[in-house]
């Protein structure tokens, strides 16, 4: 099917910066709430300039004109912008939000605005630095001191209005330095103003017809390849009204109310097809969202409240029961739905019950169970968690076999996530190099990745990508996690080197210089200890053996 059998009009056309600028500020552009809000990190932003100055295309935006209303946000970035005027025509950005935000807050940004050392303010002040030579480095920065940027700092919000842009090179011939040349950076200044209010945006509009329309016309001939996440698409389709809550700010709510517990932010993606199972779809992953839509339609609110009850008892069960701390080391979203599905059909499972789900978290993660599962594989899997839960059937996970010990650590993987479950529980607290307690789950609450560091940073030792080179182990500023363990004091050495898992003969190998040697001991400790734990699931694992840590998560 493609966009003709639709009741609605598909037009490509070329648009200036500000002929898609202006419509926003006049609030006849408008981002309508179902969105998500600006989610967006601050180098992105400075990308985004790099990309229309180098001329590179940023991807298509889609907007729909239409008669219908929809219920809109007031502010576009962090800028307040009108309501629509009556009896003039609005259209809708259902592609290109992020994108047409960034734009938006920076290049239309009052001279007024608030400027201060707050990320929520900086991030919105992006400049390109004049006078440094370009060889592919991006010259955009943001300014992020108390103090104004130096006069070679060109504020985009500048680049725009000729007025603005005076107002500049007066200030930048009044306060440059004498190793500046000013005539030579207004030409430059001159040059990136030009480009960016030159740059051609490439919009498709799609004219008439109803959202549903305009939904399946875009899931089917988006040209940037970045459809809106299944969340979006049904939540447009379930949300016509002013006065009703979206079922984007409820699933936003439900992830807020888990992450404020201190568990973090669960998938938006896991938390919308837990509610779609919760509601009793047979097929999750079903990508005719306006089909989905019209179904769940009537259902979607008693859902959304069921399911966070559901939710928040799964969360429970991984965080106190299993001892997964944190939402991000949950190895497959479909883990997490299909524990919301069970907790919703058996609020009060039996002691049997929870032991056997405890064995499927377990195995599951283990063997890459879910990796790359398809739409039949997560029918089934549903299919049979529902009926587990009603005390019909069984878990299929019989014939499942772990996976070797990674060869790198990589957060993306299931098998490394479950490999730091395993061990944040086999080791819980671990020792500084002076001895003193550390909580690893809460440095890693709040440093992800970056709270397992390093022992080994010399290059070209073909190990040092492993989990066993890497420690959680916070020490002095300039004093590497190598040279703490080769400097520990003697009447703690003992108890730190245990608390990390490093067995004696690790360290003699490193003493000696041994960097391959170290890695592979401790490796080989850590393999055992948590082919161990998989023996008490009745599951067998070679620990000599060493696999491939598969991108895999999701």
């Amino acid at each position: 099917m493609t966009a003709e059998d639709y009741d609605i009009d598909v037009k490509p056309e070329i648009m200036l910066m500000e002929q898609v600028l202006a419509p926003l500020a006049d609030g006849e552009l408008r981002i309508p709430k179902f969105q998500r809000p600006f989610v967006w990190r601050p180098e992105q932003i400075l990308d985004l300039f790099d990309s229309i100055e180098r001329g590179y295309p940023i991807g298509s935006l889609l907007f729909w004109e239409t008669s219908e209303p929809l219920a809109s946000l007031d502010r576009i970035g962090d800028l307040p912008v009108p309501p629509p005027r009556e009896g003039r025509s609005v259209a809708y950005v259902l592609d290109g939000h992020q994108r047409l935000s960034a734009l938006f807050a920076t290049l239309r940004r009052p001279a007024d605005a608030r400027r201060s050392t707050a990320q929520s303010d900086w991030m919105w002040w992006p400049y390109r630095i004049l006078g440094e030579a370009g060889d592919g480095v991006n010259r955009y920065r943001h300014w992020k001191r108390p103090e104004a940027p130096p006069a070679n700092y060109l504020p985009l919000r500048s680049v725009l209005r000729t007025i603005d842009f005076l107002a500049y090179a007066r200030e930048l011939a009044k306060r440059a330095g004498d190793d500046m040349d000013v005539d030579q950076l207004t030409g430059e200044a001159e040059l990136v103003a030009q480009r960016i209010k030159s740059y051609k945006l490439a919009v498709v509009r799609l004219v008439g017809g109803s959202l549903e329309d305009a939904v399946e016309v875009f899931s089917r001939v988006n040209s940037t390849g970045q459809p809106m996440r299944p969340a979006q698409m049904v939540s447009a389709l379930t949300y016509h009204t002013s006065g009703q809550q979206s079922l984007a700010d409820r699933l936003d709510e439900m992830i807020e109310l888990i992450a404020d517990t201190g568990f973090g932010e669960v998938s938006p993606d896991a938390v919308f097809r837990s509610v779609l199972a919760v509601s009793g779809e047979e097929n999750v992953q079903e990508a005719r969202w306006d089909v989905l839509a019209r179904r769940v339609k009537d259902n979607v609110q008693k859902a959304v409240d069921a399911t966070e009850e559901a939710l928040t008892r799964a969360v429970n069960f991984l965080r106190d029961v299993v001892g997964v701390p944190l939402a991000r080391l949950i190895p497959y979203d479909a883990q997490l739905m299909l524990l919301t599905t069970f907790f919703h059909d058996r609020p009060k499972p039996t002691p049997q019950q929870i032991q056997v789900l405890i064995r499927w978290f377990w195995v599951t993660s283990w063997s890459g169970h879910f990796a790359g599962a398809n739409t039949t594989q997560i029918r089934q899997s549903l299919a049979e968690m529902r009926a587990f839960a009603r005390g019909h059937g069984e878990l299929s996970i019989s014939d499942e076999r772990p996976r070797p010990f990674p060869n790198r650590f990589d957060l993306r993987s299931a098998r490394v996530r479950a490999f730091i479950i395993w061990e944040l529980q086999e080791l819980p607290e671990r020792l500084s190099p002076h001895g003193e307690g550390i909580s690893p789950a809460d440095l890693l609450a709040r440093g992800a990745t970056s709270a397992y560091r390093h022992v080994i940073t010399r290059p070209g030792v073909a190990a040092a990508s492993s989990p066993a080179n890497r420690l959680i182990m916070p020490t002095a500023p300039r004093v590497s996690v190598k040279n703490a363990l080769l400097n520990l004091p003697e009447d703690v050495r003992s108890d730190v080197l245990e608390s990390h898992a490093i067995p004696a003969r690790a360290m003699g190998l490193l003493a000696a210089g041994d960097d391959e040697g170290f890695i592979e001991a401790r490796r080989t400790e850590l393999a055992e200890r948590e082919r161990d734990f998989m023996a008490s699931f009745g599951l067998s694992s070679d620990a000599s053996l060493v696999g491939e840590a598969d991108i895999d998560t999701g």
